[in-house]
Parts: C-alpha cells; sequence; structure tokens
C-alpha cells in the first residue's frame, strides 16, 4: 500500500526529469559568423613639389602725397574767390584760387618805377659828369691819373647802387603784387577752408589747407620675417633711390556693401624699424586715387582704411597643404606603403590662413593623410579607399586577416 502512494510522485519526478534532459540536449548549435578586421578607412592624396607665390597680408590708412597750409603773404580784404575753393574742391596747378585787394600794392609798383627813373636819371648823370672829369684832368696833367675823386668814382658807384636799390624795391614790390593773387601749388583739393569773400586778412594767416591728388600713399607695417620674403626698394647714402624693384600690392577696401579693389606699388621702405611693434612701414602709391575709371569704382579718398595684399617672393619646388591636414602644429600623417600610418615632422617655409609651405620633411610620391583620425598611432593599420579623389578598388581577397567570432 505504502508502495502504491509514492509511486505517482516519483512517475511525475521521473517524466520532468526527462523533458528537461530533451530540452538540455536537443539546443541547437550556435551559428558562427565569419567577419573580416576593422580598418580606418582613410582617403590619401600624393604629394609632389610645385611653385607658390608669397602674399603678405597688411593694413594701413590712405594718407595724401603732400598735404600743406595755404598762407597768406599779403595783408588786404578777400575779394574774389574761386569756384574751387571749397571743402572737397578740386583745384589744378597754377589755378587761382582767391584774390586780396591789390591796390594798395599796385600803388606800391607805381612808385617804385618812379624812383627807379629817377635812380637811372641820377645814374646817367653822373656817368655822363665822370667821363667829362676825366677828360678835363689829361688836358692839364696829361701824364698823370686822376684821383678818384676828382673822377668822381665814389660819387658814380653811390648813383649806380642807387639805381639796384631802386630796381630791387620795384622787384619786390611787384612781387607782393603778384602774392594778392594766391595760386594751387600743385594738382589737388581743397580739404578745408579758412577764410571767405569780404574777409579781412593779414600776413601769415592760414586761408585753406590742401593736399595732393596725383598719387595716394599708404603705410603697411611688415614684421621682421615677412621682410625676407619680399625684395624691399632700398635706399643707399650716396646712391641714387632704388627704382627697379617696386612690388605690386593689392588695396581692398569696402564702400557700402560692396568690396573695392586698386592696384599700387611698394615705391620705398621707411628708414627705420617702429621699437614698440618692431614692424618695417612700407610706403605703397596709387597713382591718380581721384580719377574716374570706366569700370565705375569710386575714388580712393584719403583717410580710407584698406587691407593690403603684397606680392613677395615666388618660392619653387616646395610642398602646399591644406592647414588642417598638420595635426597639433606638429607633424602631418602619412600612408606608407603598407598602409601603415607615420607621422612626419615638417619644417615650415611660410603660411597663411589657408595653407602651409614646406621646404623639408617631406619627399616627392609619399602619400598624406587626408581623413581625420581621432587617435593616430605610429604604425597604424589602415584601409586606403581614395586616392587624388579617385574611389581604389578593395580587394576581398587582400589577405586582411579575419577572426571566428560566436553570437546568438
Amino acid at each position: 500500500m505504502n508502495f502504491l502512494r509514492v509511486l505517482p510522485p516519483l512517475s511525475v519526478l521521473a517524466v520532468s526529469a526527462g523533458i528537461c534532459y530533451w530540452i538540455f540536449w536537443s539546443e541547437p548549435e550556435p551559428r558562427k559568423f565569419p567577419q573580416r578586421e576593422t580598418l580606418p578607412k582613410v582617403s590619401i592624396e600624393r604629394l609632389e613639389p610645385e611653385s607658390y607665390q608669397v602674399w603678405l597680408n597688411s593694413q594701413g590708412t590712405v594718407q595724401a602725397r603732400t598735404e600743406s597750409s595755404l598762407i597768406s603773404e599779403a595783408r588786404g580784404k578777400v575779394i574774389s574767390v574761386s569756384p574751387s575753393f571749397r571743402a572737397g574742391g578740386f583745384f589744378e596747378e597754377g589755378e587761382i584760387l582767391l584774390e586780396i585787394d591789390p591796390r594798395d600794392y599796385a600803388t606800391a609798383v607805381v612808385t617804385s618805377k618812379a624812383e627807379l627813373a629817377r635812380a637811372k636819371l641820377a645814374l646817367v648823370e653822373e656817368q655822363a659828369s665822370a667821363e667829362q672829369a676825366s677828360v678835363d684832368w689829361k688836358r692839364l696833367n696829361p701824364n698823370e691819373d686822376p684821383p678818384d675823386l676828382v673822377s668822381r668814382k665814389p660819387q658814380l658807384e653811390e648813383a649806380r647802387a642807387n639805381a639796384d636799390s631802386a630796381e630791387a624795391r620795384l622787384a619786390n614790390a611787384e612781387l607782393n603784387l603778384e602774392r594778392t593773387r594766391i595760386a594751387a601749388p600743385y594738382v589737388g583739393r581743397i580739404l578745408s577752408t579758412k577764410v571767405d569773400l569780404g574777409q579781412f586778412v593779414s600776413t601769415g594767416n592760414i586761408l585753406a589747407q590742401v593736399y595732393a591728388v596725383d598719387y595716394a600713399e599708404i603705410r603697411l607695417p611688415l614684421s621682421e620675417k615677412e621682410l625676407g620674403y619680399i625684395d624691399l626698394p632700398e635706399s643707399y647714402r650716396g646712391e641714387p633711390d632704388q627704382t627697379g624693384s617696386q612690388p605690386l600690392v593689392l588695396l581692398t577696401t569696402t564702400v557700402g556693401k560692396a568690396s573695392v579693389e586698386w592696384k599700387g606699388r611698394i615705391v620705398r621702405a621707411e628708414g627705420a624699424f617702429d621699437t614698440r611693434s618692431r614692424q618695417l612701414f612700407m610706403v605703397a602709391q596709387v597713382d591718380d586715387p581721384y580719377g574716374k575709371r570706366i569700370d565705375g569704382r569710386p575714388p580712393l579718398k584719403v583717410g580710407s582704411f584698406v587691407q593690403a595684399k603684397i606680392k613677395g617672393k615666388h618660392l619653387k619646388e616646395v610642398f602646399v597643404i591644406p592647414r588642417k591636414f598638420y595635426r597639433k602644429n606638429e607633424y602631418i600623417v602619412i600612408i606608407d606603403e603598407k598602409n601603415q600610418l607615420r607621422r612626419r615632422e615638417i619644417e615650415v617655409e611660410w603660411s597663411d590662413e589657408e595653407s602651409l609651405v614646406i621646404s623639408s620633411g617631406l619627399k616627392a610620391g609619399q602619400r598624406m593623410c587626408l581623413t581625420p583620425l581621432s587617435f593616430p598611432s605610429e604604425g597604424m593599420k589602415v584601409a586606403v579607399i581614395q586616392e587624388d579623389g579617385v574611389d581604389v578598388a578593395q580587394d576581398d581577397s587582400s589577405g586582411d586577416p579575419r577572426k571566428e567570432r560566436s553570437g546568438s
């Protein structure tokens, strides 16, 4: 009876154990997936030497070649003013800008002419008296020379000096009369005026501020390093100024929303470095900055701020690479023929905002990595997928190592 009671639970346990055994041993074997080793994919570019034109960047303010003050050399009332005599007005060399009342100076000229006439008459009379005295002396003393007083030499010299003095006073009076007409000293423009029609002026009064417009000048600073990449128009003591070397300079200024470009030349270098900035100023010159242009460009006005690009030396057999490929400002990444990563330290000959010019540290035909890598380590294996902008075919049987990895 006890056996019959134990049999059902044992049967249930046995059946359960059999089911568990079957489930455990009947589990299918996991599938195996072949997987290729993952390599960083990069694009490369073969390096070739080339020529590079250096452009030096600078900036400055447009200045007039000559700026001066018109100062009155006569006194009187302003009786005439030229239409050009106004702020911003243009004038030509020799143009009469204003006129001062000349009547007092004209009277002085007439008076001086009368004095000169009297002095000349006295000189002629004295010459005649001297000749007559010489004749009378020879008649009475044929073998002796007459004394100076008898021959009237002192009187003759006085008369001649009086005539010369009267002539000089006339010339001075005519000069003063001429100074009542204020003429332009050069081709230029009025910066500001100080007097107007009807105003009384005295000798030494400033009449206007003017400046020349035949060409404009811009002082452009360059550092000591940049000076090594430009042919300076140097001047030497005792020798004529150098005129052959005048590097081209492109000047850009903004007018409204438009950018306007002007061409000029570096005509000279200043004689001393700025002691604070350790820079030397080049002087650029632009011809006829206020002349009307066919392309409709506005004038290059005095006081305008300009950005300048100065044409420097032409470098040959150098490598030019974009600045973004210069890693940590120390090296660039080269991919060798085994597709392994190599770091190459380089010597930067020149650089600008976009490019680096390399003179040493690289060889022709080397492959530069264009793809940014997070942790580029020396000797790391990579897969080249693009060379010089052309896709590289990938060979599946290239011997890349494969690994077996289990997965459910």
